[in-house]
C-alpha cells in the first residue's frame, strides 16, 4: 500500500499557498553522495538505472537524508534513445556521445518508436518501487525535450555553441520538424508511461535551448513544445519546464500550458514577476553558492526565498543541478534554514 504523502510541492506548483516554501534539488540524487560514489564505483550510470531497487536507493537517498520535498528519479535524458535506434554511450568525464549522428532527412525517418512497457521497463518498476513503497514525498518523472536531444543526436556529443544543431535546423527544415515530431511522440509516450507508472510531476529539460533566440525558438521550438505540454496536461499532473541560459524565453515557457517555469540564477525571481510571469517560479540559487561559507549561502537564499515568497506558488530550487563537489551537510543545512525561514514569515 502507498505511503500517505507530503503535498506541499504539489499544491506549489499548482499555485497554491503553502506552510512553508517547498524545495528539492536538481541533480540531488547523486553527484556528492559519498553513498553514491561508492555505488558508481561499481556500476555505471545506465547499470544503475537497469536495476530498480538500486535505482529507487538513490533515487530515495537524498530524500533521505536533506528531508526536501519531492523527490526526481535517477535516470538521464538519454535513457529513451536507444529504444528509437540512437546509439549512445554516456562517457565518464565527457557526457552522452552518440556514434549514429543525424545528418539527413533519411537518418530521421529510420528512427523508431518507443514502447516504454517494453524498451524500458526498468523506469517503470522503479517508479512503482518508489511511490507505491517506499516514497513519503512525491515523485517527479522528467524527460529531455526536443531541442536538447536533437543537440546530442546531432553533433553527436556536448557541444559548446550547438553550430551543427543550428546548421541542420536553417538548413533542412524539414527534417528538422519531422526530427522535432518524432522526439515529440518519444517524449509524449515516455513521460506518459511515468505518469500511469506513478510519477507524481512532470520536468521537462530543455537544458541547451538557451543558445536560440526568441525569433527562432517561437517558429522552430515552440509549436513541438505546445503539442508536448498540450498532450501531457490531459494527465493533470504539474508539469514543470527548465533550461539553462534561456531568461530570455521565460516568457514563451510561461506562454506554453505548463503550470511551473523553471528559471537558472540568471533571472531574478522579481524581475521574472515584473516581466508578468504569474506561473509558479521555481530556483534559483546559483550552485556554486553552495561552495561558499554558510553566511553566504544563507544571505543568498533569504534573498530569494523573500522574492519568491511575494506571491502565492514558489518552489527553491538551484539555478542548475548540484556540483559533485558539494558537501550533502550543506544540502540538509540548507533545507531546513528554507523549511523554518519561510514557515516563520509565511504564518504571519
Amino acid at each position: 500500500m502507498a505511503k500517505a504523502i507530503n503535498e506541499t510541492f504539489l499544491k506549489a506548483a499548482r499555485g497554491e499557498r503553502t506552510d512553508y516554501v517547498p524545495v528539492w534539488y536538481m541533480r540531488q540524487a547523486g553527484r556528492s553522495q559519498p553513498e553514491y560514489r561508492a555505488i558508481k564505483e561499481k556500476y555505471s550510470l545506465f547499470e544503475i538505472t537497469h536495476q530498480p531497487e538500486l535505482c529507487a536507493y538513490v533515487t530515495r537517498l537524498p530524500v533521505e537524508q536533506y528531508n526536501v520535498d519531492a523527490a526526481i528519479l535517477y535516470k538521464d535524458i538519454m535513457t529513451p534513445l536507444p529504444a528509437i535506434g540512437v546509439d549512445v554511450e554516456i562517457k565518464s568525464g565527457i557526457g552522452p556521445v552518440i556514434s549514429n549522428p543525424i545528418r539527413s532527412f533519411s537518418d530521421v525517418d529510420k528512427l523508431g518508436e518507443i514502447n516504454p512497457e517494453q524498451d524500458v521497463p526498468y523506469v517503470l518498476e522503479t517508479i512503482k518501487l518508489l511511490t507505491e513503497e517506499q516514497l513519503s514525498v512525491p515523485l517527479i518523472g522528467f524527460a529531455g525535450a526536443p531541442f536538447t536531444l536533437a543537440s546530442y543526436m546531432i553533433e553527436g556529443g556536448p557541444s559548446k555553441n550547438y553550430n551543427k544543431t543550428k546548421a541542420f535546423m536553417y538548413a533542412e527544415p524539414k527534417a528538422w520538424f519531422a526530427l522535432m515530431d518524432k522526439l515529440a511522440e518519444t517524449t509524449i509516450t515516455y513521460v506518459k508511461a511515468q505518469i500511469k507508472a506513478g510519477a507524481k510531476a512532470i520536468q521537462i529539460f530543455d537544458s541547451w535551448v538557451g543558445a536560440l533566440n526568441v525569433e527562432d525558438y517561437r517558429y522552430f521550438i515552440k509549436p513541438v513544445m505546445t503539442r508536448i505540454f498540450s498532450e501531457l496536461k490531459e494527465e493533470n499532473v504539474p508539469l514543470i519546464m527548465f533550461g539553462v541560459g534561456a531568461s530570455h524565453l521565460a516568457m514563451e515557457w510561461h506562454d506554453l500550458p505548463l503550470d511551473v517555469v523553471g528559471l537558472d540564477w540568471r533571472l531574478p525571481i522579481n524581475e521574472a514577476r515584473g516581466m508578468g510571469i504569474t506561473k509558479t517560479v521555481q530556483g534559483n540559487l546559483d550552485p556554486a553558492i553552495l561552495l561558499a561559507p554558510w553566511e553566504v549561502i544563507e544571505e543568498k537564499a533569504k534573498a530569494i526565498l523573500d522574492q519568491g515568497m511575494s506571491h502565492d506558488g514558489y518552489i527553491f530550487n538551484l539555478g542548475h543541478g548540484v556540483f559533485p563537489s558539494v558537501n550533502p551537510d550543506v544540502l540538509k543545512r540548507l533545507t531546513t534554514f528554507i523549511h523554518e525561514y519561510s514557515a516563520a514569515k509565511l504564518s504571519r
